[in-house]
């Protein structure tokens, strides 16, 4: 009757001992940190973990709440001090959790969104990671709408993409700089550049320090009616002796993959071909014609890929050493528009010690910014897009009657011409003009 006793003794306490373990022992996770990256349309919230998160989660609506509970987790983070700019999260707090030992987080939205919430492993500079990225559907990228009066003299549209950006930092120099940061301060002095220039235009996939996908960066260029798509990007290696800049178009191996993907999705169709998809019907010879046109879109992207990337290799020499001096082919997560033009420009390695310092340099920036606004000019210039301003210039031959107050110099910026090039078309040995005089203007 003892030993029976005893037996069941032991059963209690083992059960009692494995219950408190399994309490305190298996509460090991902890939250270390919580940053919240809001862009224009997404908010992306990061929790910062001691170790690999197990969790569940679920919404709540009247008012729209997402609720996550972590297990093993004790509430000792203090999510009060944490800075929130964004405009789809009202408020981040704790709630009484379900289970012994886990924690409640809730997280209060100003709306309905689309969520995605997964788990990331260890990756320099972060350690573990629950990530929740918000979306507002509502709240599309603006688009360029051309109407009937602008056809014939729409603005050249330049995608500026920064790469990386908040949770994603990219490649990180050897005194700590952040490709995200390089990126975004090249493209935003390239922006500038664009926008001041007559006839052309650019949008920025990203204007601040938040997360944009790979794939959702071409969508962007796609929805703003893009005639050109430019990345921006700092190149990186496990050593630090490669440094100089290189130029990358899509793979025609990747190209003819993203095509097939596209021929696979009928619905998608009228994204690459416009107008011509109303009259064309998912038949199976009718599908042989959107094919030759989806490949001819194709021929030309890449073409105007590999002019443009030649173009810009030509100034950029000008500035900084070349890693490759000629444009590189391969398959990139951001170059996946076989209908778009689209480049990739590695504007040196942040790897590299010497070229670290330059590209945390105003000036330096300034200069990259400058060669590879240099090269889109001299393409457009040369094969300006069907219907836009440049295209139109091009086609006319341009006259000026001079007038009262007016210089070569004045003309030559009006027109967007050097003044060289206005004295070569009208023979002028000086830089003198005289009220009445016809002057040719030249196309460039």
């Amino acid at each position: 009757m003892r030993i029976f006793w005893s037996q069941q003794f032991n059963a209690i306490l083992v059960s009692f001992l494995l219950m408190a373990f399994s309490t305190t022992s298996f509460a090991k996770n902890t939250i270390e940190g919580l940053r919240i990256w809001p862009s224009p349309s997404t908010t992306r919230l990061v929790f910062d973990l001691s170790d690999t998160p197990k969790y569940t989660y679920f919404t709540l609506k009247n008012p729209q709440r997402l609720v996550i509970d972590i297990e093993n987790t004790p509430k000792t983070f203090n999510f009060s001090k944490i800075t929130n700019d964004s405009k789809l999260v009202k408020k981040v707090r704790y709630s009484k959790a379900k289970k012994p030992g886990a924690v409640r987080v809730v997280i209060e939205l100003n709306k309905t969104l689309e969520k995605n919430i997964f788990a990331l492993p260890p990756t320099a500079p972060y350690g573990d990671r629950l990530v929740i990225d918000l979306n507002d559907p509502e709240s599309a990228a603006p688009q360029i709408v051309l109407n009937a009066k602008s056809t014939t003299d729409r603005d050249i549209v330049i995608v500026i993409d920064a790469g990386h950006g908040g949770e994603d930092p990219g490649s990180i120099g050897p005194s700590g700089s952040y490709e995200k940061n390089v990126t975004l301060g090249i493209a935003k002095r390239l922006e500038t550049l664009i926008n001041q220039e007559k006839g052309m235009k650019a949008v920025m996939t990203r204007t601040g320090d938040y997360y944009i996908s790979p794939n959702k960066r071409p969508q962007l260029a796609r929805k703003n009616k893009a005639d050109m798509f430019v990345s921006i990007h700092a190149d990186a290696f496990t050593t630090p002796q490669p440094n100089g800049a290189s130029v990358w178009v899509l793979s025609m191996k990747r190209a003819n993959t993203e095509l097939g993907r596209w021929m696979e999705r009928t619905e998608r169709h009228s994204e690459l071909l416009g107008g011509a998809a109303e009259i064309i019907q998912d038949t199976a010879n009718e599908r042989y014609l959107a094919q030759a046109l989806l490949d001819m879109s194709m021929d030309h992207s890449l073409t105007t890929s590999y002019d443009v990337s030649r173009d810009m290799i030509k100034h950029l020499k000008k500035v900084t050493k070349l890693h490759k001096k000629t444009p590189q082919a391969a398959s990139l997560a951001v170059l996946t528009s076989p209908d778009i033009p689209s480049i990739l420009v590695e504007t040196g390695f942040i790897s590299n010690p010497k070229e670290e310092k330059n590209l945390n340099w105003s000036k330096y920036r300034q200069k990259l910014a400058q060669s590879v606004f240099n090269g889109l000019k001299q393409h457009f210039k040369g094969s300006p897009p069907d219907g836009s301003l440049w295209a139109k210039w091009k086609q006319e031959n341009r006259t000026h009657r001079v007038r009262s107050g007016e210089s070569l110099s004045l003309l030559a910026q009006r027109y967007n011409v050097q003044i060289s090039s206005l004295k070569k078309a009208n023979n002028l040995n000086t830089n003198m003009v005289r009220i009445g005089q016809v002057l040719t203007i030249p196309s460039t």
